[in-house]
C-alpha cells in the first residue's frame, strides 16, 4: 500500500491549540467484518490488534479526572472487541454517554444477535455507516450484500425506538463520497436520504453525518496509484475555509489508539503523529514539558504519549499536530466526526 504520510507533513496548514476537552474517541481495534475500500483505519476480518480491559479502566479513570462527557467508540468494528459491552456498561454508570460507530452489518453477524437490544437498554447513540440509499452504490464500496444487511440493520433498530420522533435513542447515519470528491451540502442531502428510505423501506432516523475522506491509508493509496494525490489536495485546500477552524473534532477530543497511546484525532493516529507534537509552522510545546520524562525533548524521536501519563495533565491550549491532511476537516462546509461543521452551526443556532 502506497504511503501519503512524506506528502503530507510539509504544511502549510494553520496552527491549532486544544480547547476545553469534552470527548475521548477510542479505537478498540481493528478488526472488522467489513473491509471497505475508503478505510483510513485498513480495518478488515484479518485484523487481530484490540483495545485490552486494562486500557479502557485507564480511560475510566481518565474520564473522571478529566470531565470527559463523551466516549466515542470507534474501530474496526469497536462490538468485536470482546470488553466492548463492559466498557460500555462502565462509562455508563460513570455517568458518561457513549456513541457507538457502528457499521451495521455487525447488528446480523454471528454471536451478535443481541447486540441491538444491548445499545438500546443503555441508551448508546449509534452512528451508523451508509454511504448511500441506493443499494448499487453502498456494494461497489463497501461490498456485495452490504446494503441489504444495512437496511436489516437499520429496521432492527427502528424497532427498538432508534432514530423514531420523540425518542432518546439517537440514530445518525454517515455519508463518505464514493471517490476523489467533496461531500455535498449536508442539509439537502439529508432530506434526501430520509425521503428516499422512508418510502423505499419505511426507516426513519435522526441526522445525517457528512464526512470528506481523508488521503490516507486505503484511499491514499488509492489516489496516489491512480495519479489522483495532487488534484484531491488542491481540492481540499481551495475550498478551506478559516471559519472552519473553531469547529473541528481535535479541538475538544483526543483519541485513544488500542495500545493506549494519545493522538489529536483519529487520522493522526492512523498516521503516527503523535499528541502535540512539531509542525512547520509553528514551534510547539516540547512534549517533555507536556508530560515531563526522558527522550522527547527537542532532538529525540517523536514517541507517542500514552494514556497512563496523562490522567491528571491539563491538555487546554496544547498545540495540535497538524498536516495537509487536516484540510480534509475545514474544506467546504467543513468535516468532522459530527458532520458538517457549517451544518452543526446551524442546527445549535436554531436551538439556540
Amino acid at each position: 500500500m502506497l504511503d501519503t504520510l512524506p506528502l503530507l507533513l510539509k504544511t502549510d496548514f494553520p496552527p491549532l491549540r486544544r480547547a476545553r476537552l469534552t470527548t475521548l474517541q477510542a479505537n478498540l481495534g481493528y478488526r472488522c467484518n467489513q473491509a471497505c475500500l475508503h478505510c483510513h483505519v485498513a480495518a478488515s476480518p484479518k485484523r487481530t490488534e484490540e483495545m485490552s480491559w486494562e486500557t479502557m479502566a485507564l480511560m475510566l479513570e481518565f474520564a473522571a479526572h478529566q470531565g470527559i462527557r463523551q466516549f466515542d467508540l470507534t474501530g474496526g468494528a469497536p462490538e468485536l472487541n470482546p470488553n466492548f459491552r463492559r466498557l460500555t456498561l462502565a462509562a455508563r454508570a460513570q455517568g458518561i454517554a457513549v456513541i457507538d460507530r457502528c457499521n451495521l452489518t455487525i447488528l446480523s453477524e454471528p454471536g451478535q444477535e443481541d447486540l441491538a437490544d444491548f445499545l438500546a437498554e443503555n441508551q448508546v447513540e449509534v452512528v451508523a455507516s451508509m454511504p448511500c440509499y441506493l443499494e448499487e452504490n453502498v456494494n461497489r464500496q463497501r461490498g456485495d450484500g452490504v446494503f441489504e444487511r444495512s437496511i436489516s440493520g437499520l429496521k432492527k433498530l427502528n424497532a427498538l425506538a432508534y432514530g423514531l420522533p420523540g425518542s432518546e435513542r439517537v440514530l445518525n447515519l454517515v455519508y463518505n463520497p464514493g471517490g476523489s470528491s467533496l461531500p455535498p451540502d449536508q442539509i439537502k442531502l439529508e432530506a434526501a436520504y430520509k425521503t428516499e428510505l422512508a418510502t423505499r423501506y419505511g426507516i426513519v432516523f435522526n441526522h445525517l453525518f457528512a464526512l470528506a475522506n481523508m488521503p490516507i491509508q486505503r484511499f491514499g493509496s488509492q489516489l496516489l496509484s491512480s495519479g489522483q494525490y495532487e488534484p484531491y489536495m488542491a481540492l481540499l485546500k481551495g475550498a478551506h475555509r478559516d471559519d472552519n477552524l473553531d469547529g473541528v473534532m481535535c479541538r475538544s477530543l483526543i483519541s485513544v489508539g488500542w495500545q493506549g497511546e494519545v493522538f489529536d484525532c483519529d487520522f493522526n493516529q492512523m498516521l503516527g503523529l503523535p499528541l502535540g507534537a512539531s509542525h512547520s509552522r509553528a514551534k510547539p510545546l516540547p512534549l517533555h514539558q507536556l508530560v515531563g520524562g526522558e527522550g522527547r525533548g527537542e532532538g529525540a524521536p517523536l514517541k507517542p504519549v500514552h494514556l497512563r501519563e496523562l490522567v491528571t495533565v491539563n491538555l487546554e491550549n496544547r498545540p495540535i499536530f497538524i498536516a495537509d491532511h487536516c484540510y480534509g476537516c475545514t474544506a467546504g462546509q467543513g468535516s468532522s466526526c459530527g458532520g458538517a461543521l457549517e451544518a452543526s452551526a446551524i442546527e445549535e443556532n436554531t436551538h439556540a
